[in-house]
């Protein structure tokens, strides 16, 4: 009688079996995405073996380019760090854009100095944004996502509105202050709203080697590598908030601070790159920073540890089973920079570009725009692909709208590349894209096709401003100057300025002539 009662209850076995095949299948192909934005800090547009960089190697970056999309013409929204995550964020670009150059709200005291922040947490961060910003994080929560942020924040300050769980963060883990992160052995990171204090030594940044060390023994260095290494504390972090969330959709915002200077890095990596590049000039400190006494291989050996960690994220991913339905985004926020020791023209960082001061971060030329970006998602994008289409970090907030499902803020400048990623036809594409930048100078860029009018000077008193223009398709390293031959084409971006500028209520990132047009 048993027997027979389990050989007429297996049919009813099977057939719930097979049901619940379906739910689980019907749910894996319903779930949205999770969501890895991984920006890196003043990476060049060559930095990366999938750009063409022949001396830093970063297998694992390079594997997402060949299981993923290379985008050739991607650019940031800023040259330097707070404007660019200002508006990656809020999907606006800098003629509308709240903050438009870094501003560390120097009023409050001694801002720039470290012992005085490490004693009073008042002084740290950057200027806060209105208490009405909307961010991509505040829209991914609207539709389920738990939210995470890791690295530097540089948009706000402790005590202030503008921090990343006030901001739509779930959790955050990292430096608030971009100052801070000058150095990778900072005394505390935060973890949501407090401090957490680490076991290192006040060192602060842009401090010498000791007097009469010399400059060629490891030793005379060694104050500059202290116990917790920041990064490696991130990463840990990072993975256990995708630990905590596997049975959730998530978004993680990675901002690393690496490779920005100063240059610190494992040792291990370090000594990798000393043996490929052999004997070197020391830094001694004299452009900011730490000293270093192999700095090329220093900074190589930052871009490959962070190479390394992606690795470990990316099988991590896998072996959870997540990895097919996760969306990874890696860019850059500016171009290469030019100081604390780094040797961007050695590294031709920005290749086929200028990698040189004047070229890279802090300028609107293509060297300190355009950056590497690299997107996998193995169930939607097609593996080794590459595309010229031109887009931006403002066209995030727009592109995370169709890949989870919300709303995007009807002011976005923005425009989705959902379309290019699943290989579709229907792409946008921008009549023009539109870079103002109040440092270095003034400056101000507007790309339509393949031309491109750039302005220096607008805030110099020394020196008179410029009108430039570069047919990018047969200019690439912007070297001729053809505004004398096209009137027509500095008249059309002349009244794209008209349109698309807006005055700052932030006094400092106020250009005047910019209302008087080209």
């Amino acid at each position: 009688m048993k027997k027979l009662l389990v050989f007429s209850l297996l049919p009813f076995v099977l057939l719930s079996c097979k049901e619940d095949s379906k739910k689980e299948a019907l749910l894996e192909k319903s779930r949205k995405p999770n969501i890895i934005y991984i920006l890196t800090d003043d990476l060049g547009y060559a930095e990366v073996g999938a750009y063409g960089q022949e001396k830093i190697e970063t297998p694992n970056i390079d594997a997402l380019a060949k299981e993923g999309m290379l985008f050739t013409q991607h650019y940031t929204s800023a040259p330097v760090c707070a404007p660019a995550r200002y508006m990656l964020l809020t999907g606006t670009h800098s003629g509308h854009a709240h903050i438009r150059g870094n501003e560390e709200w120097g009023e409050r005291g001694e801002v720039w100095n470290y012992k005085a922040m490490a004693k009073d947490s008042v002084l740290e961060g950057q200027r806060p944004m209105p208490d009405s910003t909307i961010t991509i994080a505040k829209k991914l929560k609207e539709v389920g996502y738990r939210t995470a942020m890791f690295g530097k924040w540089g948009l706000g300050a402790p005590h202030t509105n503008s921090i990343p769980t006030t901001m739509g963060f779930d959790f955050f883990f990292g430096y608030n202050c971009q100052r801070q992160a000058h150095t990778y052995y900072p005394l505390h990171l935060y973890k949501n709203e407090k401090r957490v204090h680490l076991n290192n030594d006040t060192i602060a940044p842009n401090t010498k080697l000791a007097k009469g060390a010399d400059i060629n023994k490891s030793e005379s260095y060694a104050p500059f590598t202290l116990n917790d290494y920041a990064p490696d504390l991130m990463f840990k972090e990072l993975t256990g908030f995708v630990d905590r969330n596997k049975e959730n959709p998530f978004f993680v915002y990675w901002a690393t601070p690496i490779p920005h200077a100063a240059i610190q890095a494992p040792q291990k990596w370090v000594d990798y790159y000393i043996e490929k590049f052999g004997d070197e000039e020391p830094y001694l400190g004299n452009r900011g920073y730490f000293p270093h006494k192999n700095p090329r291989a220093g900074y190589a050996a930052m871009v490959s540890y962070l190479d390394e960690n992606i690795g470990k994220l990316v099988r991590k991913l896998k072996e959870d089973g997540l990895y097919d339905n996760t969306l990874i985004i890696f860019t850059s926020d500016n171009g290469p920079t030019f100081n604390g020791g780094t040797d961007s023209p050695w590294f031709d960082s920005a290749k086929p570009f200028k990698s040189e001061y004047g070229h890279g971060k802090g300028y609107v030329y293509e060297g300190g725009i355009r950056v590497p970006m690299i997107a996998s998602w193995p169930k939607e994008i097609s593996a080794g692909t590459k595309t010229d289409h031109i887009s931006v970090h403002y066209d995030v907030m727009a592109t995370l709208a169709d890949v989870a499902g919300y709303k995007a803020p009807s002011y976005t400048d923005g425009i989705s590349f959902l379309p290019t990623l699943l290989s579709k036809e229907e792409q946008i594409q921008h009549d023009f894209l539109y870079w103002e930048f109040p440092e270095y100078g003034g400056q101000l860029a507007i790309r339509m096709g393949d031309w491109k009018v750039v302005k220096r000077n607008l805030k110099n008193k020394k020196e008179e401003a410029t009108l430039e223009l570069y047919n990018l398709k047969t200019d690439q390293r912007e070297t001729n100057n053809v505004a004398d031959e096209h009137p027509e084409i500095i008249e059309k971006a002349n009244s794209i300025l008209k349109r698309e500028h807006t005055e700052p209520s932030i006094e400092k990132f106020r250009i005047p002539a910019l209302s008087q047009g080209l």
